[in-house]
Order: structure tokens, then sequence, then C-alpha cells
């Protein structure tokens, strides 16, 4: 795909995220890190990530889509959200670039053969606004037989959703609020951007799996969460498994306090009574196992990040035959 559209001799459209900047000659847009040089695209964090680490698979979150294995993730800096209370805004609120660490797409693709690691993760800071780095790693990887996931805030442009089903295998993507003026007013986006983006993952061939970050007195309250659990159900499928993450302090939030088990709790009944099949609980210590939707049995076994396949075979629950949505194998 095409990373930009040329406007005239003094600008570019940036085609990455649905901010869809206009950059002027040498000046960046909102994540900081794309430029206008010489009227062309430049990502300057390409090749130079500011993480990488080998991460169980459920880190993502993910839970239904290869079970118990790791994933080589990296990340660099900048973001196109503006999110207060970000676990990673060392790297993610920031622009700067530490070019004496270097690591091409083939480089990074030899680690992962080297670890053996089954996928790619793309995550830390927002892929989307490094997408040209994550796509030539990701189109390696796949000519060696390494998935690829992708770790987002959902904020992707059209063209980037319309491209990602040739490379892309998984994706966990934020659910932050139901509330219009929390992404324009704290976030700097737009929610019905993230919706659309959502509906596109959901009718793609990309296996989709969602996050909200349960957060006191912003978007845990029982009217918020049946506004995003009937979107869930209604354009996007009950086989969709959502994660409700605690909050813990952090950044600009420091003065929030974490968020009660309780909440949680009742957020994963009220996602379960919408039909929801498949809720789990993040950041906090509970049974995060995968049972059937039917028969109840457990079929994936968690302890932590641990995970084992007890009773799924093709897709299948070896107890009562009921289609188990995921990517097992």
């Amino acid at each position: 795909m095409k990373y930009f559209h040329y406007n005239d001799e003094d600008s570019i459209t940036c085609l990455l995220c649905k901010h869809y900047c206009t950059l002027k000659k040498d000046k960046h847009g909102i994540c900081g890190v794309n430029f206008n040089i010489d009227s062309k695209l430049v990502n300057k964090t390409y090749g130079h990530p500011s993480a990488l680490h080998i991460d169980p698979i459920e880190k993502k979150p993910l839970n239904h889509f290869l079970p118990s294995s790791s994933s080589l993730s990296l990340g660099t800096v900048g973001c196109n959200f503006r999110c207060p209370f970000c676990q990673n805004y060392s790297i993610s609120q920031t622009s700067v670039i530490d070019e004496s660490v270097t690591y091409m797409p083939e480089d990074i693709v030899a680690m992962a053969l080297e670890h053996k690691t089954q996928s790619i993760s793309y995550t830390y800071n927002e892929p989307t606004i490094w997408y040209p780095y994550a796509k030539d790693i990701g189109v390696l990887a796949k000519e060696k037989g390494i998935k690829n996931v992708f770790v987002s805030s959902g904020y992707e442009s059209r063209e980037v959703l319309e491209d990602m089903p040739s490379w892309l295998d998984a994706a966990n993507i934020d659910l932050k609020s139901f509330s219009h003026d929390y992404y324009k007013k704290v976030l700097k986006t737009d929610l019905d951007g993230v919706l659309d983006s959502l509906v596109a993952f959901a009718k793609s061939r990309i296996w989709l799996e969602i996050t909200t970050l349960l957060i006191p007195d912003v978007n845990d309250s029982s009217q918020e969460i049946e506004k995003m659990a009937e979107f869930i159900v209604t354009k996007l499928g009950r086989d969709v498994p959502w994660h409700f993450s605690a909050f813990h302090p952090d950044y600009k939030m420091l003065d929030t306090p974490p968020t009660p088990m309780a909440t949680l709790q009742r957020a994963k009944e009220i996602a379960k009574s919408f039909g929801i099949r498949y809720v789990y609980l993040g950041n906090v210590r509970n049974d995060s196992s995968t049972y059937c939707p039917k028969c109840k049995i457990k079929l994936v076994d968690r302890e932590g990040y641990e995970a084992k396949i007890v009773h799924i075979k093709d897709s299948k629950c070896t107890n009562c035959s009921e289609h188990i949505a995921g990517v097992w194998q």
C-alpha cells in the first residue's frame, strides 16, 4: 500500500492512522515520528525498537490464539493517543529515538527463529504509527511460518485496515470507553473511528480479541459496560473474547485508586448477560481458564500466563463437540 498521499510541493497526507495528518516539509504528525522529508513519508523509528522481549502470548492478552506459545514482542516510540493512564508512557509519549539501537526486519525475524517463537507481536506503543516497519517484518515472518500479532488502540486508517489481512494473523484492540466525549477530550481521538476499526477487524480473517481497562469513575459504570457489550454482540459477534483489565495508578492518574475486584466481576457478569461467550479478567489473580459455553467443561487450563489445552481438538470441545472460536494450532 501507499503510506502517504502527495498534496503539492509543500505537503503530504499521512495514511497510517485516522488522524490523516497533513505534513508540511520537515514536519511531523500527531505521533511525533512520521515526517515529511523531501515530499515523502519517513518513519524515523524504522529499524529502531525501544523495547524487545519474549513474552507468553497470553500477555498480549490473547487467550484464543496459540495458547502457551511465546511471542517475540517489540515496540518503538510515539503514539497517536494521549492516554493519561498509559503504563508505557516513557516510550509512547516521547519522540526521542535511540538510533544506536538498530534491528532491521531480517534481524527481528532471525531472532524469532533463533528463540523458536511462534509469533511476532507489534506492541508496547501504538504499532499503527510504525506500520511500514511492522509490515516489512511481518511479511518476512510469514514467509518463515511465523505468525503476526497487533496490539493496538484501533485507530488504523482505512488503507491500513484493508492492507492488514495480507500478512497479519491476530489483534487485540483496546476499547477504552464508550464515551465520545472521553475519546475526544481526553484521548484526543474519536470513538467512532475505533468502532469502525473493530468492525473491520471482525469482518476480516484476522483473529480478534478486545481489551477494556476499567478505571474507577471513568468507564466502569454498568450503563457504559452495557453499551460496550451491546456493540460487541450486535456488531462483532458473541465469540469475540473480551478482556477486562484492572487499572493501577500510573502516569497522570496516580491519584486514581486501583480497580476493585468487585467492579471486574460485575463487568464480567454484564458481558455474560449479553451473551458474550468468552470473558476474562486481567491484572488480577483469578480463574482465567477457558470453559465450553455449552457443557461448561474446562477447555484451556490457565495458571497465570501458563496455559494448556485440555479439551479442544479441531476447534471443537472434545466433550460435547461445540465449536470453540479461536486459532488453536
